[in-house]
């Protein structure tokens, strides 16, 4: 009874109108179809400008790293000297008194 119910409901549209509607769809489906394209080439391009900025900014964060990593580097070298040559005047002073 249900096949009967289906087959009377195809049988009452005229052909031109279900072709008619099933362009629609198609032409429906396509517009989906680009649109998705669309969306999906914009997310790419924002997906890689996002990655270029992010890879600009880490250039600069790095940059900035290294720079300070530089001036700790000459100062703890300064450090160094100084401390060696303090020591190297403490010992001629003890030296000079007789204390070592």
């Amino acid at each position: 009874m249900t096949e009967k119910a289906e087959t009377r409901k195809i049988m009452t549209k005229p052909l031109p109108q279900i072709l008619d509607e099933i362009e629609d769809s198609i032409r429906l489906a396509n517009e989906a179809a680009k649109n998705a394209r669309d969306a999906a080439e914009a997310a790419k391009k924002a997906g890689e400008k996002a990655a270029g900025e992010a890879a600009r900014v880490a250039s600069e964060k790095i940059s900035k790293v290294e720079q300070k990593a530089d001036k700790a580097m000459q100062l703890a070298e300064l450090l160094k000297e100084t401390i060696l040559d303090a020591a190297g005047n403490i010992e001629k002073k003890l030296s000079g008194k007789g204390l070592s």
